[in-house]
């Protein structure tokens, strides 16, 4: 219990950086300078009043310095993170899923939140997360190293052969977030992917039925695309083996 909740508590923190990403990388900002500070009056963010999700409810959502509200959607993400990476480490069969489940999270949290505000999951996302999930997967499981680049290629092709079959529907973002979940699941991908284009299918369907102004709504995939990779992070391997297992009888 405590080894979980110290797991918890450092994916808050993340969560805080997390949104610092969400935020800046859009804009074409640094992530790392300048400090944390108040996007209203620009006042740095003083260590006590950075302290995540805690913070924002001492503070009753709003600024110290120019009391200006202060997005909900801080601590939510700090909150989620937190919990998403306790998740990835509880559902692990082993370390390597378990650091490859976390760097999946850090990857899915800004990818869905960027791309349902700015309709784009930035490349900077997508290559970090790619570049450190193949140095995690060599250092923790080289011998699976190949099949999580096969996984990756498999993941990201197919939906690139949807972006250039329909570029309206489908973005590259997607496809290279879809090929970051490959590196990181492996095999788990294939149900992840799955539960992504059925969600977005549904989700679709749904808009559709609310006439013109549903089909003229742009529906972001990273949603849910981050959505299948947290099922194959939470649930991913045991669905493949039970699906093996029963083509198997």
């Amino acid at each position: 219990m405590a080894f979980a909740a110290f797991i918890g508590l450092i994916g808050t923190a993340f969560g805080s950086f997390l949104n610092v990403v969400a935020h800046r990388v859009p804009r074409g900002e640094s992530v790392i300078v300048p400090p944390s500070h108040c996007p209203a009056c620009a006042a740095a963010i003083r260590p006590r009043d950075n302290v995540p999700v805690l913070s924002w409810l001492l503070l009753h959502g709003r600024c110290r310095t120019c009391a200006a509200p202060i997005s909900p959607r801080y601590p939510l993400i700090e909150a989620l993170t937190g919990a998403l990476c306790l998740g990835a480490v509880l559902a692990a069969g082993d370390t390597a899923e378990a650091a490859l489940g976390i760097v999946l999270v850090l990857v899915l949290v800004p990818s869905a939140a960027i791309d349902l505000e700015y309709r784009i999951i930035p490349n900077q996302i997508t290559a970090t997360g790619a570049i450190v999930a193949v140095v995690v997967g060599l250092a923790f499981d080289p011998g699976g190293e190949v099949t999580r680049l096969i996984c990756g290629l498999a993941a990201g092709g197919f939906l690139l052969v949807a972006a250039l079959a329909y570029p309206a529907g489908m973005g590259m973002g997607d496809v290279k977030l879809a090929g970051v979940m490959g590196l990181c699941l492996g095999t788990a991908v294939a149900p992840a992917m799955l539960v992504a284009l059925v969600a977005g299918v549904v989700y679709g369907v749904a808009m559709i039925a609310r006439g013109a102004a549903g089909r003229r709504t742009a529906i972001p995939f990273g949603p849910f695309l981050a959505l299948g990779g947290v099922v194959g992070i939470c649930a991913g391997p045991s669905l493949v083996h039970l699906y093996l297992g029963s083509i198997g009888r």
